[in-house]
């Protein structure tokens, strides 16, 4: 099942929270060398969020939750990126520099729960074809009383199937959680590029760096 606004929410403020008291800690620290560096690449390295997203989906795929074409496990963390990013199949397929993979991205999007409105944008009520589903008749006949093609049949149910898995829960919610961070962080990161301390943070680590 989809996570409610109100918990998604919630988990959102509570990641602002920590973050927020990651920055006053900071900023009130005298000896800022770890903390300082810790955070500049929280804000900065976006290769670091990918990779962070490749190890979760590696684990995912060393179990034998999830089987796709695509090379793993690298590419399925660029789809995630890209994903988030607000691209489409298509230009996901071209992040991946190959634009005929736009179907095979597309199912493993949906495998990884990474929905979009018009998955459920069915022309009869979902109800009607899961009740179809559970009654035991083929494919073919479920189409034709359907009125669609047994390959979209079979793409809708592919939707409705994940959505109800449960199996990659766990994981997902973990890369929610890492997705989730890099929005916040990059936000804050706009803020700090205006008051100057992200250049402050640049030239601090460069005399430390010079010091040592």
């Amino acid at each position: 099942m989809r996570e409610s606004k109100s918990k998604k929410k919630e988990r959102m403020n509570l990641r602002k929270k920590e973050l927020l008291d990651l920055f006053t800690d900071i900023t009130n620290k005298t000896t800022i060398v770890e903390p300082m560096r810790k955070i500049h690449g929280t804000l900065r390295d976006k290769e670091a969020i990918e990779r962070e997203v490749a190890l979760i989906m590696r684990e995912i795929l060393d179990k034998g939750h999830f089987k796709t074409k695509l090379p793993p496990p690298r590419q399925l963390a660029q789809l995630v990126c890209a994903y988030y990013d607000g691209k489409n199949d298509t230009e996901i397929a071209r992040v991946l520099d190959d634009e005929k993979l736009s179907k095979t991205v597309a199912r493993a999007r949906v495998r990884l729960k990474l929905f979009r409105e018009l998955d459920f944008k069915m022309p009869f009520e979902r109800a009607r074809m899961e009740e179809l589903l559970d009654s035991g008749k083929t494919m073919k006949e479920i189409s034709e009383e359907l009125g669609i093609s047994p390959s979209t049949l079979r793409e809708y149910r592919h939707v409705i199937e994940q959505e109800r898995d449960p199996t990659l829960d766990p994981y997902l919610e973990r890369i929610r959680d890492v997705m989730e961070d890099r929005d916040l962080t990059e936000s804050m990161t706009g803020g700090l590029n205006n008051d100057g301390l992200a250049e402050a943070i640049d030239i601090t680590e460069a005399e430390l760096a010079d010091i040592s």
